[in-house]
């Protein structure tokens, strides 16, 4: 794969959450499996996510949510996303529970990972969801 051909994944740490060790071991991940991966920070707004992604011509974007936020952000992201018609996959990373996740697929996002996941595991689920 050269890098004209490799995946663009916007990861992105959404709301007030100031942990941010994960999502850079995640980056890593992906970058070290091909993919070109771009870290928007800390504290960005479902917006501001949006509108990188869109920028950037993502064809995914990762968000790494810790804070318990998930449920009003990532469908907010999956949302905006819709309103620009833009067709670029949700994967949500992080304390997730599971209760929650049947909710998340159905508000639109694509998969979600849980903490322990694999280097392997978050490479083919961030690929399978850009599929």
């Amino acid at each position: 794969m050269t890098s004209e051909d490799a995946l663009r994944v916007i990861v992105a740490k959404v709301g007030l959450d100031g942990h941010d060790r994960g999502v850079k071991v995640v980056a890593r991940i992906l970058r070290d499996a091909g993919m070109e991966v771009i870290y928007t920070g800390l504290r960005q707004t479902p917006e501001m996510v949006v509108a990188t992604a869109i920028d950037e011509d993502a064809d995914v974007i990762g968000l790494s949510m810790l804070s318990g936020a998930h449920m009003a952000l990532a469908p907010r992201v999956v949302d905006l996303l819709n309103e620009q018609d833009a067709e670029i996959p949700v994967v949500i990373g992080g304390i997730i529970p599971e209760q929650d996740i049947p909710v998340l697929l159905d508000k639109g996002v694509a998969a979600v990972l849980h903490p322990g996941a694999s280097s392997d595991e978050v490479a083919s689920t961030v690929r399978s969801a850009a599929e």
